[in-house]
């Protein structure tokens, strides 16, 4: 075997090895995907009975516009966005994806007046982000983006309701947006734009032609009583599906990214072979004609 031929060779195999890496990492985001969206679907049920009981207390309060979460400051100085990216890389643009649409939205806020005082950042990824630019952040969350639980997003959901019901002269926020990628199907995530605080809960709606009769409530103490408990635990629910439909998405993004590695080393693996084959019969092209031209050459003498 010539060295040409030990260099395709030698090529070929390093590829097959990282194929193999590639193919096994696409195969746990696959099963892991799975795993996500139960996560996800189980956490739907307890959001939609918390928005109907927190719309029911609304509609019973006497002044929601005055209730510290829920109010509307005239004029909108400081906001803070939570950012949601990954811990680990070989996801594709996941995380470029996200962050790219914080800065937007950073931008977008400047042009309306609204000063961006901290990122409130979840991975690795967009830690070392903003690490590396030199900008400030109000709190760091990482080694669990893959698999998120409640408790990290109760953690997450206190810091913000602080840095929200913090005066401003002190350093607190009138908004907060979350920024995460949205899990639609196993092709499909997109990067949305959440604002959780101040919220905006809208009353229950009844069809007029609808059988079922309007639904009366009692509340005790008061609807204000009711309110305040919910809203804490609705806001804490807001960033763990953020952070549920981010981990789906990550996932998906991870398995797409290792398929594609996988087939770009195929299409390698097969250019390799060509070229080692190519290699190989000019080598034995190359033999035949010195045994050719030495025979000639004894035959003259």
């Amino acid at each position: 075997m010539g060295a040409q031929q030990r260099v395709y060779r030698r090529r070929i195999k390093s590829v097959q090895a990282t194929k193999k890496i590639t193919k096994a990492m696409e195969l746990i985001a696959s099963s892991r995907i799975v795993k996500a969206q139960q996560r996800l679907d189980s956490s739907l049920p307890y959001l939609l009975h918390l928005t109907a009981a927190i719309s029911a207390a609304a509609t019973g309060a006497s002044d929601v516009s005055k209730h510290p979460l829920m109010a509307n400051p005239d004029n909108r100085e400081k906001a803070a966005v939570l950012v949601v990216t990954a811990d680990r890389g070989l996801a594709g643009a996941y995380s470029s994806n996200a962050l790219r649409e914080a800065e937007a939205l950073y931008a977008n806020l400047r042009q309306n007046g609204v000063a961006v005082s901290i990122p409130f950042v979840v991975g690795r990824k967009g830690v070392a982000y903003y690490r590396f630019r030199e900008r400030a952040m109000g709190g760091e969350y990482t080694g669990f983006t893959d698999q998120p639980t409640y408790a990290d997003a109760k953690r997450i959901g206190e810091d913000l309701l602080n840095a929200f019901l913090t005066p401003r002269e002190e350093g607190g926020v009138d908004e907060i947006h979350i920024v995460y990628t949205h899990f639609v199907n196993m092709g499909i995530q997109e990067v949305r734009i959440r604002r959780v605080l101040p919220l905006e809960v809208v009353d229950e709606v009844i069809e007029k032609d609808s059988a079922l009769p309007f639904p009366l409530y009692e509340f005790e103490p008061d609807a204000e009583t009711v309110l305040d408990g919910l809203l804490p635990p609705y806001v804490e629910h807001a960033v763990y599906s953020a952070l549920l439909h981010s981990a789906a998405s990550e996932h998906a993004a991870r398995r797409r990214a290792m398929k594609s590695a996988t087939d770009n080393a195929e299409d390698l693996i097969r250019t390799l072979t060509r070229q080692a084959n190519q290699a190989r019969q000019a080598e034995i092209t190359q033999e035949i004609s010195e045994i050719v031209g030495g025979a000639d050459a004894l035959a003259a003498s």
